[in-house]
């Protein structure tokens, strides 16, 4: 199933050739993320909390596709077929709840509503599946502004905060 997001991309079902092009957009996107981090945790801090995290961010993707790559897709630029954004998800049939997991739009294609068509792609893939909720998980500091953004204009409105304390011991 591949669908026309906005004109000139196209999201698809990920193939084992798209996971390293995942992978970079997932690091160079939360670099932002880790930047804001950072600056809430402090330099020392969140170089040990968050060692090696480009490595661990690109573990994390790549191990979804590993697992369930059937709730994998990416955003691919018609013009010259590039990987410019992914998506992946996973369905508890049991609840009835699709939830969207790893995702990121390649920071220099932001900002033009790839990522809200991108989720509501994916939320229309959980109603054809006859689910009855969908969730999605981000921070609330300044580097997942954008998340946010975009989740809400994809329709997310019933939110449920969670805040982490560290201290320097």
């Amino acid at each position: 199933m591949s669908e026309q997001l906005i004109a000139g991309y196209t999201i698809r079902s990920a193939q084992t050739e798209d996971v390293p092009a995942a992978c970079e957009i997932a690091k160079k996107a939360w670099v932002r993320v880790h930047d804001s981090f950072r600056e809430i945790m402090g330099g020392e801090m969140h170089d040990v909390v968050c060692a090696n995290w480009q490595e661990n961010k690109a573990g994390q993707v790549s191990g979804q596709f590993e697992r369930s790559s059937d709730w994998f897709y990416v955003v691919e630029r018609e013009d010259d077929k590039c990987v410019v954004g992914f998506v992946t998800f996973g369905i508890d049939e049991g609840k009835s709840l699709g939830t969207i997991s790893n995702n990121a739009i390649e920071p220099s294609c932001q900002g033009i509503g790839l990522g809200a068509a991108m989720y509501t792609f994916v939320l229309n893939l959980f109603r054809t599946q006859g689910l009855r909720f969908a969730s999605v998980s981000t921070g609330l500091d300044e580097g997942h502004a954008p998340a946010r953004r975009a989740y809400e204009k994809a329709g997310f409105d019933i939110r449920q905060e969670n805040v982490t304390y560290y201290q320097t011991l």
